[in-house]
């Protein structure tokens, strides 16, 4: 007599998600499945695939926030479900926006309606948006920002608007916006404070970038670097009115009362606005200069050894190694961003990871470090970004097979 099905046959009775026959399928990933599954074994199999993701609190190639008080969390989440632009119904958020700026997704979106403004103004855009000429200024080597006197030098008739960055992605860098001011002779300033927006003010508050010099018509902040919210938040703001055409700002009414909204996204979450407003009303003037502070003391540098060399044996940290642009293309650099969930404790680990490194390439085989020598020093002429590209693919694989435990030197 048959009691009950077995567990192939049914998981109504299976209380342990492993157990169940949803573990010993297959997942499926790029099309939707034609039967339901139980909601814990999606999530149980969802999760387990996420595990293998990088930790972002470990990710320091990234200036994005990653941490941020379980009040905060909180906050976010109970907002999860509120729409942005639906001003009408939810007019005490709306009142938090306006108290942190024009809101966006972050920086880049916030830079695009800077130069629409712009445009509209019969002045610039962006080039890869707005089909417009971009003049760059290129680095050079001990200089890794854009250098003032250069920017005037490529002025003409037809510029009408000069970009500077505080704090720029291959450095961290400010251009000195004041002397770009004193040299511009009228020509209005766009400052692209992504990164140093939340920084210059509690670190170098006598830093003159922002209206306070009169050329500046546009700043935008990146509210999920160091403005420390979770990726999805900007804000660009604008010197007057008149400086934003008004034809830009689209105005609805079918989500209630009249509302005025000028962004290139429509619908989208309010919860990181929410977060931004508790970020600077918890910390205040206080907060985020011991914030910035500590991230100062906890800068490193290291000059010892070849930067992808080093990236490739920091095997679970996220660090970066990349040749600047053009002009300082021979330059490397292995990027280390500190945040604020960068603690003390961290950068000691990650300095005794990079001591390590540094033990195990100065005992690398003889052989090897004689083939480093032969790549740089060849019969045939190479550029030095030719050199340090072959010099990158020799050592990528001698790591990969000393991980395999198959290590060949040739």
């Amino acid at each position: 007599m048959v009691l009950s099905k077995t567990a192939s046959q049914t998981d109504v009775s299976v209380h342990s998600t492993f157990a169940s026959r949803y573990v010993r399928n297959s997942f499926p990933k790029f099309k939707m499945p034609e039967d339901s599954i139980p909601k814990k074994a999606a999530f149980q199999i969802i999760n387990d695939e996420l595990m293998l993701d990088g930790n972002p609190r470990l990710n320091l190639s990234s200036f994005v926030t990653t941490w941020m008080e379980p009040e905060c969390n909180k906050l976010i989440m109970d907002a999860i479900n509120n729409n942005y632009v639906d001003m009408d119904e939810y007019p005490v958020t709306t009142d938090l926006q306006v108290a942190v700026g024009v809101g966006t997704v972050g920086s880049s979106e916030a830079i695009m309606l800077a130069g629409l403004a712009f445009k509209r103004s019969g002045k610039i855009s962006v080039k890869q948006y707005f089909e417009v000429e971009l003049k760059e200024v290129k680095l050079r080597e001990g200089y890794y920002v854009k250098d003032p006197v250069k920017a005037v030098e490529m002025v003409d008739e037809n510029t009408v608007c000069v970009a500077a960055i505080l704090g720029s992605t291959l450095k961290g860098k400010f251009v000195d916006v004041k002397i770009l001011n004193d040299l511009l002779m009228g020509y209005p300033t766009h400052a692209d404070a992504a990164s140093g927006g939340f920084i210059a003010p509690f670190m170098y508050p006598e830093l003159e970038w922002d209206f306070r010099l009169p050329l500046v018509k546009i700043i935008n902040v990146s509210g999920h670097k160091y403005g420390l919210v979770y990726a999805g938040i900007g804000c660009v703001i604008w010197r007057s009115k008149e400086d934003l055409p008004e034809e830009l700002i689209f105005h609805i009414n079918y989500l209630g009362a009249d509302q005025p909204t000028f962004t290139l996204n429509f619908s989208k979450g309010y919860s990181q606005v929410i977060a931004q407003y508790y970020q600077l009303t918890r910390l205040g003037h206080e907060g985020y200069k011991n914030v910035m502070e500590n991230c100062h003391e906890n800068v490193m540098d290291n000059k010892r050894h070849d930067e992808f060399e080093i990236s490739e044996m920091l095997l679970r940290w996220i660090v970066p190694a990349y040749t600047m642009p053009a002009d300082a293309q021979h330059i490397t650099v292995l990027r280390v961003v500190i945040r604020e969930d960068f603690s003390r404790t961290l950068a000691e680990r990650l300095v005794l990871d990079i001591q390590k490194v540094v033990h195990e390439l100065d005992a690398l085989p003889a052989k090897l470090n004689a083939k480093q020598e032969q790549l740089k020093n060849g019969s045939v002429k190479k550029t030095s970004i030719e050199t340090q590209r072959e010099i990158t693919a020799y050592w990528k694989k001698y790591v990969t097979e000393t991980k395999t435990n198959k290590t060949q030197i040739y």
